[in-house]
């Protein structure tokens, strides 16, 4: 049998160019054609220990969808992912597969990897576009209620795979849309709505019931919840804004990522006048922090007029959290790093800001996140003048649930308690996943959880033992 022929690098996928994209809201990247996507999808060597698959926090038969694709199977391809991931359209957008799946294909020890993300994305917009959503077969009711709280990955994850088991399964989402963090989160240009809604149909046409406008911990406790239900899963994610503890935080024209990005994108702010949600649209703006939310909200910015938007992160390139495509494609659009920098003030004039005053640092030793932990220089302030200011550096979970259920265990941050095997946490009857029990992290991990907490969801049900 001949050798396989190798290409060693990622068939390209067309995208809008930076000059444009900066003036309207939609998504950067146009996604492969059917004929790029075979392209690539041959590019795998179908392994026979496929590491892929390990290096998918949901455990997604990688070989198995791209052997489909590279056949033209392309709908094949798209219900196989389902089997695993119920928001493949998601996942395929914004999972750092670069750290995950692909860091480990066998073609990195030469080559790219293949491009995996990019094809999951193709497979599960062939199914839509070419109007086959297909509901698998589901079994019998198994008569038991779950309540999912919260509508993110990690919820709609868990909800999907209970509902595919035979349970009743209704979601409770405290805002008026469902979705999470991926409708307030993540702007349009890097996730469409239209995309997110796609897939909060497919998880309701598994018969998973969302009651939208519900906040759990007001509404209804969880205890109350338990005496109707016969197990709760927490999803709640993590939606209060860390800050910075400096003078001045509270001037007008400071915001939260969280504030700043909801408005734009859940609350449409972007598309002023068609919706009329105030938010300020800065000819300067100034971002605080170096992960995807920072890189968002400056990109945000440009999009709703800024003239300069620039990121001030307190260590290097080099310990930058954000995903690499999210940092290529801001410089691309001309956000500016300003790195090295550490806040320590903010100064305003009537009540709004003016200036944001800095200290400069340099890398000292690595801290307990493994980077290098900067060092301000004494004697080294300086200021950068802008009319808007939005603080992007980690979140945590809101306390409502905590504080409204005595029996449930907070660890560091506020996070929720949980063993990481099964997802339980210290009260009986009661699991979580995602950011609630992480703080900020990715749309995967949480899915990766939630699937863990199903099979234990399930376990419990159906033994009784906790």
């Amino acid at each position: 049998m001949p050798k396989k022929e190798i290409i060693p690098r990622k068939t390209p996928m067309g995208e809008q160019p930076p000059a444009v994209r900066v003036g309207n809201y939609n998504e950067v990247p146009y996604g492969y054609t059917p004929e790029q996507a075979v392209q690539e999808a041959r590019r795998c060597l179908d392994c026979a220990k496929p590491l892929c698959i390990a290096g998918c926090p949901v455990n997604i038969d990688i070989p198995g969808f791209l052997r489909l694709i590279a056949e033209g199977q392309f709908l094949e391809a798209a219900r196989l992912l389902k089997e695993t991931n119920a928001l493949p359209a998601v996942t395929g957008r914004v999972c750092p597969q670069e750290t995950q799946c692909e860091q480990v294909c066998v073609l990195c020890k030469k080559y790219e990897p293949v491009a995996i993300g990019r094809l999951e994305r193709f497979a599960a917009d062939w199914e839509a576009a070419n109007g086959s959503f297909a509901v698998p077969k589901l079994p019998e009711p198994r008569y038991k209620k779950v309540a999912v709280v919260g509508s993110g990955p990690a919820g709609l994850t868990v909800a999907a795979d209970l509902a595919r088991k035979g349970y009743f399964v209704t979601i409770f989402e405290a805002l008026h849309e469902a979705g999470g963090v991926l409708v307030y989160g993540i702007p349009e240009f890097r996730l469409p709505k239209a995309i997110v809604k796609r897939e909060v149909d497919y998880v309701r046409s598994l018969g998973v019931q969302i009651q939208k406008d519900y906040v759990v911990g007001s509404v209804a406790t969880i205890d109350e919840l338990l005496q109707e239900y016969d197990a709760i899963f927490l999803g709640t994610g993590a939606g209060l804004p860390w800050f910075l503890g400096i003078p001045g935080e509270n001037l007008g024209g400071v915001y939260s990522s969280n504030e700043y990005l909801t408005r734009a994108n859940l609350m449409k702010a972007y598309k002023f006048p068609e919706y009329d949600t105030p938010i300020a649209r800065g000819e300067r703006v100034i971002t605080i922090g170096g992960g995807n939310t920072a890189m968002d909200s400056a990109r945000t910015a440009l999009r709703l007029g800024a003239k300069e938007s620039i990121i001030v992160y307190r260590r290097s390139r080099a310990e930058l959290p954000a995903r690499l495509e999210e940092v290529h494609h801001a410089e691309e659009e001309g956000v500016k790093l300003n790195l090295l920098t550490t806040p320590v003030a903010f100064h305003g004039k009537d009540g709004r800001v003016m200036e944001l005053e800095c200290l400069q640092n340099e890398l000292g030793e690595p801290d307990a996140s493994g980077r290098r932990k900067p060092v301000p220089i004494s004697g080294s302030n300086f200021r950068i003048q802008a009319d808007v200011m939005v603080i992007a550096i980690g979140q945590s979970p809101s306390p409502l649930i905590a504080k409204t259920t005595p029996e449930l265990k907070i660890g560091k941050n506020d996070v929720v308690a949980v063993d990481f095997n099964t997802m339980k946490t210290s009260k009986k009857g009661v699991f979580a996943g995602g950011d609630i029990v992480t703080g900020g992290a990715t749309v995967i991990l949480a899915m990766g959880q939630a699937r863990i907490a199903a099979n234990a969801i399930e376990e419990y049900l159906e033994t009784g033992v906790w």
